[in-house]
């Protein structure tokens, strides 16, 4: 079903917009009704693979990375099943942490873990807050700006100095 999704793609970006569009819906409609009715695949692997194609669009097309994991994880879990998924998984995120950017972990500051510099991982703290580096980059010279300093309203002598 894969490689199928993967030609049905290849033809709606080679032929003109609106007709690559409609042979892409139809055919995987067509296609994989014609596969669940014949037996050859089950439902659920229709629906596997139709949440795999759509999620696939979220992803900009530049990047491959997605189509060899969705290859990988897809061998992976018709050998092991879940426990191969789990293990698919675990290699990734194994390989995510060993990774570095300019001398910096990739998952920093999650791994490895820095409970101060988690200030701005999940929810976005104000600029004028992060009044220090992370501990990754910023060892050298850990403070950024002067201790809590907020954003305050324009004074009335700076805009009569630049009439």
């Amino acid at each position: 079903m894969g490689v199928v999704f993967e030609i049905l793609r290849e033809a709606g970006i080679r032929l003109p917009r609106p007709v690559g569009q409609a042979i892409s819906i139809v055919g995987a409609l067509v296609i994989g009704e014609s596969a669940v009715s014949a037996g050859l695949i089950t439902a659920p692997m229709v629906i596997v693979v139709a949440l795999t194609a759509v999620s696939s669009f979220v992803i900009p097309s530049h990047v491959d990375s997605g189509g060899i994991l969705r290859l990988i994880f897809t061998i992976l879990a018709g050998f092991m099943g879940g426990v191969g998924i789990m293990i698919g998984l675990v290699g990734t995120l194994i390989h995510l942490a060993s990774l570095r950017s300019f001398g910096t972990p990739y998952l920093s500051p999650l791994a490895p873990f820095s409970a101060p510099d988690l200030k701005d991982t999940f929810i976005r703290v104000p600029l004028w807050a992060m009044f220090t580096r992370s501990r990754t980059i910023g060892w050298h010279d850990p403070q950024r700006q002067e201790f809590r300093l907020k954003p305050n309203p324009p004074s009335e002598q700076a805009n009569e100095t630049k009439d």
